[in-house]
């Protein structure tokens, strides 16, 4: 883990004073990284009969594409809103400046299906929490959410843990 927490840019002050934005591009653009990254991230799902990986808008779709590809299973796009461009079911969160919505087409999950979340990272949880009222709404079983990345500090991964939905990430970051 720590070989790849290397590969990881940190960027202070973005997008705001005293933030620490951890930059997932530098770890995608090394080969070796990126692929260890998603070898690590399907790892524990690799038995638990996925029928979708949900890869959240934007680095959730490189790394949930490649993940669904080592597990053999198909990819359900969750974008902002009026991004598709078929019939649509959303599902509003909140940010610290206001609320948003992530939408997906209303068939992309059947009824039982099993999906596991993706994104590139967890910090306060507010759109991983989305994605599972989400795709629960559309029928489909959480079998759990993967990350590259958890700052525990904000909380996400056990804004998750308190809806019953098992969480993954390769690398933690102390504070924002």
């Amino acid at each position: 883990m720590n070989h790849l927490k290397t590969l990881v840019r940190t960027i202070p002050d973005y997008p705001k004073k005293g933030i620490m934005f951890r930059d997932v591009t530098t770890l995608l653009g090394n080969a070796q990284g990126f692929k260890a990254a998603i070898e690590q991230m399907a790892a524990p799902f690799t038995r638990a009969n996925v029928d979708a990986v949900a890869g959240i808008e934007a680095r959730g779709f490189i790394l949930g594409g490649a993940i669904a590809d080592r597990l053999g299973c198909g990819f359900v796009p969750l974008r902002k809103k009026g991004k598709l461009p078929w019939k649509t079911i959303g599902q509003e969160y909140t940010l610290e400046y206001g609320v948003d919505i992530i939408e997906m087409h209303e068939d992309a999950i059947r009824r039982d299906e099993r999906i596991l979340i993706v994104d590139d990272l967890i910090a306060t949880g507010g759109t991983a929490e989305a994605a599972v009222k989400l795709v629960q709404r559309s029928g489909g079983e959480i079998v759990g959410a993967t990350f590259a990345i958890d700052l525990p500090d904000l909380g996400g991964a056990r804004r998750l843990a308190a809806h019953g939905i098992k969480c993954h990430a390769l690398m933690t970051f102390e504070g924002h």
